[in-house]
């Protein structure tokens, strides 16, 4: 026997999640796993039994809940959000991290369900998020009381165009690690087996992450995400790079137990000065001048595709902050305007940021991310009551 359970898949930027209600599923622990695990199909590298698509870009999920009255952040809220980042070969969700993506299609997802009373032309979502203990400003574009889906703005990475959904995520500074810069130092010296002594910068905003120097770890900075994963040496050398800055943040207590213990963050960020490169997706040349940085991304021990909304923002603040590895590496005379362009390997994606120091310390007063989200369905997933059978969507 089989139970329904109402679900929403949307896309948001370039990731792909199941939306479903927090009502709609078990209270927080092992029968809520094991229904989650059901839904996308995991574990399995295929999730051939599930909705995943078998890429940790659409093994995403977001619950979604009433607004909260504590904690007192949560309380003038439209709504909650938790985000979950499912395993794909292991029976584990991932809740330490946030996907910015994803964020910007819980906007839309909150107005189609009616969470939010509908404005035009723009909404503006005030969502929870439970990840980071944070709060979301989600602005979506409107028109007859939905979300508009179409628009010009293109999102590299995505197919096509659609409207602008901006979400600013100024607020997550500090959420995974308790400051913005971890260790109040713009740059460490990290001693890491098997690698030896390196240069990170260590950042937390949308995400926590660790910067390096694409030089320091062999790299030139502008290779394809396929030319990254070919490498097993240097995959293995990042991860225990990661690894080490995840434990200088206290994310972890053990560096050999980086996977199992927070396999999706800290982030790892790969930068380098602008130069030309090649469009991973399109094939084309991008050239030097139409990037601010260049960073390429490792997410769940692979070479990210694109670039996550969470590391967009948190490279342009990155940028920002003199003395990181970012800001060294960025292009000098870009360093005092807002907008941030980045190379990544599928295009060049753009952040608002606005940095300040106060008194010692750096406070972000702006930190925003431009997508896009279309809702791609609405159904029932059907989850096996503990007969081994496996859901479909309908």
């Amino acid at each position: 026997m089989s139970r329904p359970v109402r679900c929403v898949i949307m896309r948001g930027g370039t990731s792909k999640a199941v939306f479903l209600k927090e009502a709609d599923l078990p209270p927080d622990g092992d029968e809520r796993l094991k229904v989650l695990l059901a839904i996308f199909g995991s574990p399995d590298p295929r999730q051939i039994d599930g909705l995943g698509g078998a890429d940790p870009l659409t093994s995403k999920v977001a619950i979604i809940g009433p607004p909260r009255s504590s904690p007192p952040r949560a309380a003038k809220t439209h709504l909650t959000y938790t985000f979950g980042q499912v395993d794909i070969r292991t029976p584990e969700i991932d809740y330490v991290s946030l996907c910015g993506n994803i964020s910007s299609a819980v906007g839309a997802f909150a107005v189609y369900e009616g969470l939010v009373e509908p404005t035009e032309p723009v909404t503006i979502v005030h969502a929870y998020n439970t990840n980071l203990d944070r709060v979301l400003t989600l602005e979506v574009p409107v028109r007859d009381a939905r979300p508009l889906e179409q628009g010009d703005y293109s999102v590299p990475g995505v197919p096509g165009t659609g409207a602008k959904i901006l979400v600013d995520l100024a607020d997550t500074a500090g959420g995974a690690t308790g400051a913005l810069l971890p260790t109040g130092h713009a740059i460490d010296r990290l001693d890491v087996p098997g690698v030896g002594a390196i240069d990170v910068s260590l950042v937390d905003i949308g995400n926590a992450h660790v910067f390096v120097r694409a030089r320091d770890v062999g790299l030139k900075g502008t290779e394809t995400a396929a030319e990254i994963d070919s490498r097993a040496d240097v995959r293995a050398a990042l991860e225990r790079i990661r690894a080490a800055g995840a434990c200088r943040m206290r994310m972890i207590a053990d560096v050999t137990r980086s996977r199992e213990e927070s396999p999706a963050t800290p982030i790892l960020g790969i930068v380098s000065p602008p130069a030309d490169y090649r469009n991973d997706i399109a094939g084309t040349t991008i050239p030097a001048a139409d990037s601010d940085v260049i960073s390429r991304l490792m997410f769940m021990q692979q070479a990210h595709k694109t670039y996550a909304g969470t590391s967009t923002v948190c490279t342009g603040v990155a940028s920002r902050i003199p003395g990181t590895v970012v800001h060294e590496a960025a292009r000098p005379e870009t360093r005092d305007r807002d907008q941030v362009l980045i190379g990544h390997p599928a295009g060049v994606i753009e952040t608002f940021t606005r940095v300040e120091r106060v008194g010692g310390n750096y406070v972000v007063r702006r930190a925003t991310l431009g997508r896009t989200a279309r809702r791609i369905l609405e159904g029932y997933v059907f989850v096996p009551d503990e007969s081994g059978s496996s859901p479909t969507c309908s």
